[in-house]
């Protein structure tokens, strides 16, 4: 590549930032990393009356959170600020204007009345209104208007806006690096408007001229965008600018496969659409979020990056090092990519039994202390017994808020039992036996996993029983149901003391 790559992730400030638009900063970002690019974050904030106040900030924090962050934007002024839209709002009438004086763009002060009757008028004839070449030389726009009349209008302050002038008869063709050539006759389009009657630029002009002053290189966006492609690049042609490489991401689709993934598919199957959680100020509702959900950031973004892409390899686990690495754009499918909630765990699960027991303990230690208090906490603040903990559980768990439901037990002694599982075990000799367990327990010195495992299982090989007779209820006693890792290590874990006081509970309970 000649130029310098440089990509950007525009985001509107109109609520929180769903996971498609993620994954389109995503492949921005490993886009970039690839070629030794830069990742720019600029704010479209043209829209004014759909404008969030702490929507910028929660695009930010996200991008932040998913470990995509970017190098130009807002906060981080490189050499092509500002980046939110709405404070470049001076330049964009200079470029309107010149290409009305060009001769292709047009300003038509069409009332919204005017517009509707001719859309009934039309729909009455089965024909549908589109505002191009076939009639616009017919309306009321500066084409049809002598500049007298064009310049009374301006002068008066009557409302307009300004459309482009789509050249006619023209085949265009286009290159999309997902999609391959594409190409549309211009005559199906309409004259879209580039500067609207509130003095503020549409995406279509704003965006052009954004890309091109920022020397944007490669445009990555969703499918929603591909039928402004045409537009965008007949903007680019009638500035004599060159134009970028354009790569249009299919669309994230429900789990159902059948249309795109909306805030109610999550509202309704039970998971978040969006990466952190999110207050409506408005309405104070709050939507989930990847993060508040227990999610690790890198299972997330492993997890988005296979939403669309696929690395032609049987590996699916990917640091982001990784992931920028074998990152290719031509790998990109074009068609829609199902989310799948079950995958989304399973990443979650998988990037769990990864990480440190220690780290993980570390966050565990933090709900324990808020159920218990130091206090009640086994060992106290010990971090060591709690690490052991979770080598123990975690690879049974997919959050860490998992974690307490899993080994409870390892710090509160159980005071209930299961009563399907007491009348699964506890049969007429079982409280003989476990006191007689109580006296072999008693007399091993060395309480290790392995020592306290060989000296049971020789006694109960020595009576002639099954295993099961003396495990299952010496597992009851423990843990207060049938699960759990291996009894021996939650037995060498709780101590002597602690698990001979637990079989005595059980007999006093359940004999």
């Amino acid at each position: 590549m000649s130029k310098p790559v440089r990509v950007r992730f525009a985001p509107s400030p109109t609520g929180p930032l769903h996971i498609g638009g993620v994954r389109t900063a995503l492949f921005n970002y490993l886009f970039a990393k690839k070629h030794n690019g830069t990742f720019i974050l600029r704010i479209e904030d043209t829209d004014q009356n759909r404008y969030v106040a702490n929507a910028e900030q929660y695009i930010i924090d996200a991008l932040n959170w998913s470990g995509i962050p970017f190098e130009e934007g807002p906060g981080k002024e490189g050499n092509f600020g500002p980046y939110r839209q709405s404070e470049r709002k001076a330049l964009y009438k200079e470029y309107a204007d010149r290409l009305i004086a060009e001769g292709k763009a047009y300003y038509a002060f069409d009332t919204p009345e005017e517009l509707d009757a001719l859309r009934t008028e039309y729909q009455e004839n089965k024909q549908t209104f589109i505002y191009n070449h076939h009639n616009r030389e017919k309306l009321n726009n500066s084409l049809a208007l002598s500049e007298e009349k064009v310049a009374k209008k301006l002068e008066n302050g009557e409302k307009f806006v300004v459309r482009f002038k789509t050249p006619v008869n023209k085949t265009l063709e286009m290159k999309d690096m997902i999609r391959g050539d594409i190409k549309i006759d211009t005559n199906t389009l309409d004259d879209k408007i580039l500067f609207k009657s509130d003095g503020m630029p549409t995406y279509h002009l704003a965006n052009i001229v954004d890309d091109h002053l920022m020397e944007i290189t490669h445009v990555i966006r969703g499918e929603e965008w591909l039928p402004s492609m045409a537009l965008h690049v007949l903007l680019y042609q009638a500035f004599g600018w060159e134009i970028p490489e354009f790569a249009h991401l299919p669309l994230i689709l429900k789990p159902t496969g059948k249309g795109k993934l909306s805030k109610r598919d999550g509202d309704k199957h039970g998971f978040p659409v969006f990466p952190l959680e999110y207050k409506n100020e408005t309405t104070g509702e709050v939507s989930r979020g990847y993060r508040e959900d227990g999610y690790f950031p890198e299972a997330f973004i492993n997890m988005l990056a296979f939403l669309g892409w696929n690395p032609g390899t049987e590996q699916e686990l990917f640091s982001m090092e990784e992931l920028i690495e074998a990152f290719d754009i031509s790998k990109v499918g074009k068609s829609g990519a199902k989310f799948d909630v079950e995958k989304t765990k399973w990443f979650q699960h998988q990037y769990l039994i990864r990480k440190e027991d220690q780290e993980l303990a570390e966050i565990f230690m933090n709900e324990i202390k808020d159920r218990l208090g130091d206090s009640r906490l086994r060992g106290n603040d010990n971090l060591k017994y709690v690490t052991k903990v979770v080598s123990l559980i975690k690879e049974r768990a997919t959050f860490i808020s998992d974690f307490w439901g899993l080994s409870s037990y390892f710090f509160v002694a159980p005071i209930e039992f299961g009563a399907k599982a007491v009348k699964k075990t506890w049969k007429e000799n079982t409280t003989g036996l476990m006191e007689e367990l109580i006296n072999i327990l008693k007399s091993i010195d060395d309480f290790s996993t392995e020592n306290t495992e060989k000296v049971v299982k020789e006694w109960i090989t020595s009576k002639e029983i099954g295993f099961g007779k003396v495990m299952q209820p010496f597992r009851l006693s423990l843990v207060g149901a049938l699960q759990g890792p291996h009894v021996f290590e939650i037995a060498a874990l709780l101590g002597k003391d602690e698990t001979i006081k637990r079989l005595e509970t059980a007999i006093e309970k359940l004999g």
